[in-house]
């Protein structure tokens, strides 16, 4: 009996995961983000709905209402932070992201990607966070509300609370 229960103790220890293992991100590392991101089994996975920019002038109408694609990309990130914060994690565990922009009406209906690398790179890949998640980035025809130019959604991953 005593050898049955050391081998179901072994072999659990052998099917159970380490957490000793760390999230791996890979990839150029001048890169902006991640070319790939491996999360060990036993991590929590937290899924943030696709965040939209706040309002940063209630007086006006359309762009200028929320901002340029910089300052949008800014106010969708620190609520993504806040959302992922309320769950116990933060942007550095952010393993992957999907960023929407819609055709800038000052860009000729082209996406600013460069605004919101901009506002992006305020967060990720720096000094302070340099945790950098895989990440596609699409135009889109519109999103929620006349103005609104960035909406972006996330997956965090984190090892679980003991």
């Amino acid at each position: 009996m005593k050898r049955l229960a050391l081998a179901l103790v072994a072999a659990a220890a052998v099917s159970t995961p380490a957490l000793a293992q760390e999230i791996v991100r890979g990839g150029d590392p001048k890169s902006a983000i991640a070319s790939v991101v491996t999360v060990p089994a036993g991590y929590d996975t937290i899924y943030v709905s696709g965040m939209t920019p706040p309002v940063v002038d209630a007086n006006a109408t359309g762009v200028a209402k929320f901002g340029d694609t910089k300052t949008q990309t800014i106010g969708v990130i620190k609520r993504l932070e806040d959302a992922l914060k309320s769950q116990g994690a933060s942007l550095s565990d952010v393993v992957m992201m999907r960023v929407l922009l819609v055709g800038d009406p000052a860009k000729d209906g082209k996406m600013d990607f460069a605004g919101m690398m901009e506002g992006y790179k305020t967060f990720f890949g720096t000094a302070e966070q340099p945790n950098k998640p895989s990440r596609i980035t699409s135009q889109v025809t519109a999103l929620v509300a006349d103005g609104m130019l960035v909406e972006i959604e996330v997956q965090a991953a984190r090892k679980p609370k003991k």
